[in-house]
């Protein structure tokens, strides 16, 4: 009988053990019913392949399927995760996104993959596009089917990459946007940003841009709008200065492989049409392909170390030990949104000081245990230089808090020189699960110690102390969105060394040189009167190095201000004067 007492108490408690693990977080569902037609077993269940041979009508049973998992308040935080492929050919769809999702074509150019119909992302549960976080579209044609016009409702963490739309595009669907990313694109058409707060575009074409909100940025687009700050709120930089597009996956004659492009200089306009050089290939079986039911730290660490490249399919994956990238060149590619957790207050990801690192689409959070950062790029005191051949991060989105209690000190960690960042969202989560003022703690989104760094869209929001820090020299951003913390309990708990709150974009006084365009900080204090003397700080003689800035009051209590935009300089911003902006 203690026998059978015994046994039950403990399976009563790992019961428990499960459910706490889980906390309001849903369990991965079960594989859809007859889905296995669609799966590279290679790739795992999550991720399906599509050949314009199939029954169109069986494959939209089954992206409905996907997408009614995936919407709706219980999906923002849920454990599935989806990468949606498709082969090259034509194919009539209506495909809708949810969160987690990703839609990619297969071909080589956009132009090989064509959907007739629409890829689309739509309002779905706040009557807003507010919290359309976390999914993605790339590598494919569109060819939109009602009003010619395809619909794009994102806020947060969802790129539109190498795709071409024979129409029109709105970046809105109804009620408030807060987004976006767009990049390596042609739209036929008009793109028409609507009631989005702000958006970054680069090196994209279109027939017409229409929408003008708080903070619109254009660079190495080919037909910007006209207008200049501040009566339009409109960045304009003619030529990206250097980028490398996102790595993606094609499927040719020898199998599935990953190209990479070329370095671009200079450039405007998609880098697909009519490229002087494709970049290089590099087949799948130079990549160790990672699953969340049979890897962990060991494995995963193990491939890299005999030379791998590292593909991780959908899914999460708890790590007990930082994954450690030591060999220049490495390329690992997230697919489907996969989440990396720490499980011992690790780092996630550890980047050596090393030469062409590639990094895509990959969701970090941050674990029950306090991690001193989440993810970094070289060590600390890096020396080398990588000018011919730099570190390129994509895609890479942060949460502390939203999918569970965690605490980090900081986000990412930049240490190498020589870097660049095409997206970034690092988000300490203002609503969902283990959010609070003293349980989701993190003090900085972004610490850059290294030289030369460049940050083409960074999204920063709610940390409790710099949202970005940065004690590297010549350091570039263009564009910048960023909401300071809702949560500051009392005025007095958040202030340091005498200064009322903590500036949104810090650079610090010992930086000789830093340049930054388009900065859009907004704020709202639900609890305390909060007091913030600035939004930016800088030393004094950069100051002027830092273009289009705007500040905003957003809502919560009436009594909060902040007094300047930077260093003292600029008009505030109150309840009753809700909106500021300098060149």
């Amino acid at each position: 009988m203690k026998k059978v007492l015994f046994l039950f108490i403990t399976l009563f408690f790992a019961l428990s053990l499960i459910s706490y693990s889980q906390g309001a977080n849903h369990l991965k569902e079960k594989p859809i019913s007859g889905s296995s037609v669609y799966n590279v077993p290679s790739f795992g269940a999550d991720v399906f392949v599509f050949d314009p041979s199939m029954d169109m009508k069986k494959v939209q049973v089954l992206l409905d399927t996907l997408f009614k998992r995936q919407t709706g308040k219980k999906s923002e935080f849920n454990r599935n995760r989806y990468a949606l492929m498709f082969k090259p050919g034509k194919y009539k769809l209506d495909i809708r996104l949810g969160y987690y999702m990703q839609v990619m074509g297969l071909g080589s150019s956009p132009e090989d993959v064509v959907i007739e119909g629409a890829v689309r992302s739509i309002t779905t549960q706040w009557k807003s596009v507010l919290t359309n976080f976390w999914r993605s579209v790339e590598n494919l044609t569109i060819i939109p089917m009602v009003d010619s016009t395809n619909t794009w409702g994102v806020s947060q963490a969802a790129p539109m990459r190498r795709v071409h739309i024979k129409g029109n595009l709105n970046l809105f669907d109804i009620g408030y946007a807060s987004g976006g990313f767009l990049a390596d694109s042609k739209i036929d058409g008009t793109v028409n940003s609507g009631p989005q707060q702000q958006w970054f575009s680069r090196n994209t074409q279109w027939g017409k841009w229409t929408g003008a909100n708080w903070n619109m940025f254009f660079m190495g687009i080919q037909d910007p709008p006209s207008g200049e700050w501040p009566e339009k709120p409109y960045t304009v930089i003619k030529e990206t200065p250097l980028v490398r597009e996102k790595p993606f996956i094609t499927i040719t004659k020898s199998g599935y492989e990953i190209q990479i492009p070329e370095l671009k200089r200079n450039s405007s306009g998609p880098g697909w049409i009519n490229p002087l050089n494709k970049g290089k290939n590099i087949p799948i079986t130079d990549f160790y392909i990672a699953k969340p039911e049979t890897d962990n730290s060991t494995t995963i660490n193990s491939a890299l170390s005999e030379g791998k490249n590292l593909l991780i399919t959908p899914g999460i994956y708890s790590l007990e030990k930082s994954l450690k990238v030591t060999r220049k060149g490495t390329v690992i590619i997230g697919l489907g949104m996969p989440t990396l957790l720490p499980a011992n207050g690790n780092t996630v990801l550890e980047i050596s000081d090393v030469d062409g690192i590639s990094v895509c689409g990959l969701l970090i959070d941050a674990g029950a245990i306090k991690s001193e950062t989440l993810l970094s790029v070289g060590e600390p005191n890096s020396r080398s230089m990588h000018s011919s051949d730099p570190a390129f991060l994509y895609d890479i989105f942060f949460r502390v808090g939203g999918q569970a209690e965690g605490s980090a000190h900081n986000c990412m960690t930049i240490n190498s020189n020589n870097v660049f960042v095409d997206h970034v969202w690092l988000w300490r989560a203002d609503h969902g699960n283990g959010v609070g003022w003293d349980k989701n703690r993190c003090a900085n989104g972004l610490i850059v110690n290294g030289d030369d760094v460049t940050i083409y869209g960074l999204f920063n929001e709610h940390f409790q102390e710099y949202q970005t820090l940065w004690n590297g020299n010549k350091g570039r951003v263009y564009f910048y969105q960023s909401e300071m913390p809702y949560d500051p309990p009392t005025v007095s708990s958040w202030n340091h060394d005498g200064v009322n709150g903590y500036a949104s974009y810090k650079v610090s006084d010992g930086v000789k040189s830093h340049e930054a365009w388009g900065l859009g900080i907004y704020n709202v204090f639900y609890d305390a009167p909060v007091i913030v003397d600035n939004a930016i700080e800088t030393p004094s003689w950069l100051e002027n190095s830092i273009h289009h800035k705007i500040i905003f009051w957003l809502n919560g209590n009436k009594e909060s201000i902040v007094k300047s935009i930077i260093n003292g300089k600029g008009d505030s911003i109150t309840f009753s004067s809700r909106k500021a902006t300098m060149e």
